[in-house]
C-alpha cells in the first residue's frame, strides 16, 4: 500500500514508523526540511520538503498512484485543503485528517466532509481522543495507565506494586495456579527504570510498575489481587478549561453516575466559553497553581484532580500542589515522554500522552485486516499490538508454545468469536482469532513478521 503522510512531527513520525515497518511504501511530506531528514534517516521512508497542500508537492510525493493520504500537520486548514487536493486532483481513495478546532467537529456540520463537499473519510480529533483517555483513567483510578482493546472487552492496566500488595514476591507462574479462572496476565514490568517482558518464574517486587492485560469483567478482582481499592470518583477538579478539559467536563455531566466537577481556567475568555457550555459544572477563573483557588475548588475533598492545560510543567506542578493539599489522586497531561520518569518522585498517580492516543486512533482507522490497534508504552519502549490472524500468518494453526515469539514478546489475550480468553501454552491460534501481544520495541519487527499477510488482503 502506498501512503503519503503529511506532517513529520511526533505523530506523523510514529505513524510512518509503524506503516513502513509493515512493508508499506511510505512518503513523508513536511515544510520543515530537518523533520523530513530525520524521518528519512531513521525510517525506511521517502521524504519530500514542501507545503503539503500544494498540488506540485503532492505530485512529487507520488500522489498519482497513492492509496491513502494522512494529513497530520499542525494546521487544520492545511490538513483540510490537502485532502481536497488529494481528492480533486489525484483521486486518492482514502483520506484522513487531524482536526483540532472544535467548530470543525460539531455534529450539525458533519455534512461538510461529504465526498461532494470536503472529502475527508476519517476526522481525528486529538482533544476528543485525549478526553476519552482521561475518562478511561478515571474509570480505573488505581491504575497509572489504561488502554482499551478488543472492542472494549479487554484492558491494559498499569499497576504500581505497593508494600501491602498480597502477591508481592510471588512468582508469576504461581499466580496462574492460584487464580486459574482469572482472565488476566502480567505482560510487562518496569523495575529500576527498565521495562522488560517477565518470565514465568519472575517475581513482583515493591516499587515495580507492572502492565496487566485483563478481561474487563475481571478488572475489579484483578485490582483486589494486586492490593488496589477502586474508589468512586464523585468529586473532581479539572485544571484547564480548554478543549480537553471542556470535553471531559461535558462527558462527566453526561454520566449516569453523578459527578461534581469544578473547572479552573486561567484565560478569562476560555473560562467564559466553558461556563456557557456547561450546565452543572462550576467554572473558576484563575491559576490552577494558586493554593487559595484550589482550596476554593475544594481540592482537599476531591476524589481526583485532572490537569490538562497545554503546558506539561504546569500540569505536573498542579498535580504536585493538589496532592500536597490533600487530593488522593492526580492525573497529568504530558506531551513530552521524557518527563514521565519524574511522575514517581513527584507523586503523580497517572498521565495521558496525547501523541500516543492520537497515533493509536489513526492506526485503528487505517489498518487493513490484520492489525486493529497499537498502543505505545512509555517513551516508545514497548507496544501492545492487537491483530487479527490471517490464514497466511505463521501463527495460524500453531499452539502458542510452538510459536517462535521473540524473547521480549508475550501474548496478553486471545479473542475467538467475540469471547476473550487468557492465553495458555497449549492453546492453538486459529485463523480469524484476534490476538493481543506485548512486545519490546526491538522485538516489534519480528512480531509484525509473525503477523505478516500477503498483498491480497489489502
Amino acid at each position: 500500500m502506498k501512503v503519503i503522510i503529511c506532517g513529520a512531527g511526533q505523530v506523523g513520525w510514529q505513524i510512518a514508523r509503524h506503516l513502513s515497518g509493515e512493508q508499506n511504501d511510505v512518503t513523508v511530506v513536511d515544510s520543515n526540511t530537518d523533520l523530513v531528514r530525520r524521518a528519512t534517516d531513521t525510517l525506511d521512508v521517502q521524504g519530500v520538503s514542501g507545503f503539503a497542500s500544494y498540488p506540485d508537492v503532492l505530485d512529487r510525493a507520488g500522489a498519482r498512484d497513492a492509496d491513502m493520504i494522512i494529513a497530520a500537520t499542525h494546521s487544520d486548514e492545511v490538513n483540510m485543503v490537502t485532502c481536497q487536493v488529494a481528492h480533486s486532483v489525484f483521486s486518492i481513495q482514502r483520506k484522513i485528517a487531524r482536526l483540532r478546532a472544535q467548530s470543525y467537529l460539531t455534529a450539525i456540520y458533519s455534512d461538510l466532509y461529504r465526498r461532494d463537499h470536503l472529502p475527508i473519510d476519517v476526522v481525528i480529533s486529538p482533544e476528543r481522543e485525549v478526553a476519552a483517555a482521561a475518562m478511561q483513567r478515571l474509570s480505573a483510578p488505581a491504575a497509572f495507565d489504561t488502554e482499551t482493546f478488543m472492542g472494549g472487552k479487554a484492558q491494559l492496566l498499569g499497576i504500581t506494586i505497593d508494600e501491602d500488595c498480597p502477591v508481592v514476591n510471588t512468582p508469576l507462574r504461581q499466580l496462574t495456579d492460584l487464580f486459574s479462572t482469572l482472565r488476566s496476565i502480567v505482560v510487562g514490568v518496569r523495575r529500576d527504570g527498565s521495562l522488560f517482558a517477565p518470565e514465568p518464574n519472575d517475581q513482583l517486587f515493591v516499587g515495580d510498575d507492572c502492565y496487566v492485560f485483563v478481561h474487563t469483567d475481571d478488572i475489579g478482582r484483578t485490582m483486589e489481587i494486586f492490593g488496589k481499592v477502586q474508589k468512586k470518583q464523585e468529586r473532581l477538579v479539572i485544571v484547564g478549561g480548554g478543549n480537553v478539559g471542556l470535553t471531559v467536563a461535558k462527558a462527566l455531566e453526561g454520566r449516569a453516575i453523578r459527578t461534581r466537577a469544578k473547572v479552573i481556567e486561567r484565560s478569562r475568555a476560555s473560562a467564559e466559553l466553558a461556563a456557557d457550555a456547561l450546565e452543572r459544572t462550576i467554572v473558576l477563573h484563575g491559576d490552577g497553581l494558586d493554593s487559595a483557588l484550589l482550596n476554593e475548588a475544594g481540592i482537599d475533598r476531591a476524589d481526583a484532580m485532572l490537569a490538562v492545560t497545554d503546558d506539561d510543567k504546569t500540569n505536573m506542578l498542579a498535580c504536585v500542589r493538589a496532592k500536597a493539599e490533600g487530593c488522593p489522586y492526580a492525573i497529568a497531561l504530558i506531551n513530552d515522554p521524557t518527563l514521565v520518569p519524574l511522575m514517581g518522585p513527584l507523586g503523580i498517580d497517572a498521565y495521558i500522552n496525547p501523541r500516543a492516543t492520537t497515533v493509536s486512533s489513526i492506526l485503528r482507522h487505517i489498518r487493513h485486516g490484520r492489525v486493529r490497534a497499537v498502543y505505545s508504552i512509555g517513551d516508545a519502549e514497548a507496544e501492545v499490538i492487537e491483530a487479527e490472524v490471517m490464514s497466511t500468518s505463521p501463527m495460524a494453526g500453531q499452539r502458542i508454545r510452538d510459536i517462535d515469539f521473540p524473547e521480549g514478546a508475550l501474548v496478553g489475550a486471545v479473542m475467538r468469536e467475540g469471547e476473550v480468553m487468557r492465553p495458555v501454552g497449549g492453546m492453538r491460534i486459529e485463523e480469524r482469532d484476534v490476538i493481543a501481544i506485548f512486545a519490546m520495541a526491538n522485538d516489534v519487527p519480528e512480531v509484525e513478521r509473525l503477523m505478516q499477510v500477503s498483498i491480497d488482503f489489502f
